[in-house]
């Protein structure tokens, strides 16, 4: 049995050194020009950048840094980049990212659809109830 796998590992490795590498595209790279470029860093932490290029790629971001508390610090950034889709349809995302995580939104992106009616009820239901008495973290908990 040893040998069998050996075999096979033998053969794969020939034939992949015979094909040579599997081509990714089916055409010749294209180099293309940045016609814009800016970039502002500062000491404080905010910062600034965007640029666009000849095929119609563009990106632009800006961010600073925001007090939580006293001794805790978030790096707010909002931008939006564009570019048009293999099928020419022009696509534009625009984005922030805080504390709270990354936040995209665009007409290409999907969208959850609607909370159904009775799942709203039922949840406008729960938050009428008062609180708890007991954490529900220690009702769970074994001793």
């Amino acid at each position: 049995m040893y040998s069998l796998g050996l075999l096979l590992m033998l053969a794969g490795t020939t034939l992949a050194a015979v094909l040579g590498p599997v081509p990714q595209y089916n055409r010749p790279p294209v180099l293309i020009r940045i016609l814009k470029q800016s970039q502002d860093n500062n000491f404080d932490g905010t910062f600034a950048y965007d640029f666009e290029t000849e095929n119609g790629i563009a990106n632009q971001a800006s961010g600073y840094v925001k007090a939580i508390s006293p001794k805790e610090q978030a790096q707010v950034i909002q931008g939006q980049y564009s570019y048009t889709a293999p099928d020419g349809t022009p696509i534009i995302t625009r984005w922030f990212a805080d504390e709270s995580g990354f936040h995209a939104e665009g007409a290409h992106l999907p969208v959850a659809p609607p909370v159904p009616e009775a799942i709203a009820k039922s949840l406008a239901y729960q938050a009428s109830l008062p609180p708890a008495a007991v954490a529900p973290s220690a009702v769970y908990r074994r001793r």
